[in-house]
């Protein structure tokens, strides 16, 4: 499997625990060469003040977790 396949597989992992609290998660762009992720919230999610700690406390912890090949997730408007 791919690098984008994998980190598409954590998004949609962790997508439905976003859209229960009305928010959404997409996938930008895998940075392979920089070992981040661009991720763009949506939704509820969009300007919340919890957005980020959700990226870095949840969505990153996930990732770094099943894609040890990415160290970072970073948001992108």
């Amino acid at each position: 499997m791919e690098l984008k396949e994998k980190v598409s597989a954590v998004i949609e992992a962790v997508r439905p625990a976003l859209q229960g609290d009305g928010g959404d998660i997409e996938l930008v762009d895998v940075l392979a060469e920089e070992k981040a992720v661009l991720v763009r919230l949506k939704g509820a999610c969009f300007g919340c003040p919890m957005s980020t700690f959700t990226i870095k406390g949840y969505v990153e912890q996930v990732m770094k977790e099943k894609v040890p090949e990415i160290s970072e997730i970073r948001l992108v408007k």
